[in-house]
């Protein structure tokens, strides 16, 4: 099986390790958000992550489980 890599919203934000690993694969991402933290509540933002992450996901299924079918008319 291939080595995935974890999304951006994957990693565990509660771990020093994770997150420093997630801010050295995605650095412009990780820089967005921190810059997303400074302007809005912390409220907004955990809304605004959370509705990131599941509109993330449905991308990354879509992706790895496409298949070739013929289409019947």
């Amino acid at each position: 099986m291939k080595n995935l890599v974890k999304s951006f919203y994957d990693f565990n934000r509660d771990s020093p390790q994770e997150r420093q690993e997630r801010n050295q694969l995605y650095p412009e991402l990780a820089k967005f958000h921190i810059a997303l933290r400074e302007e809005m509540s912390e409220e907004e933002y955990q809304a605004f992550f959370k509705a990131e992450k599941e509109a993330f996901n449905p991308l990354i299924m879509t992706k790895n489980n496409s298949t070739k079918q013929w289409i019947g008319v």
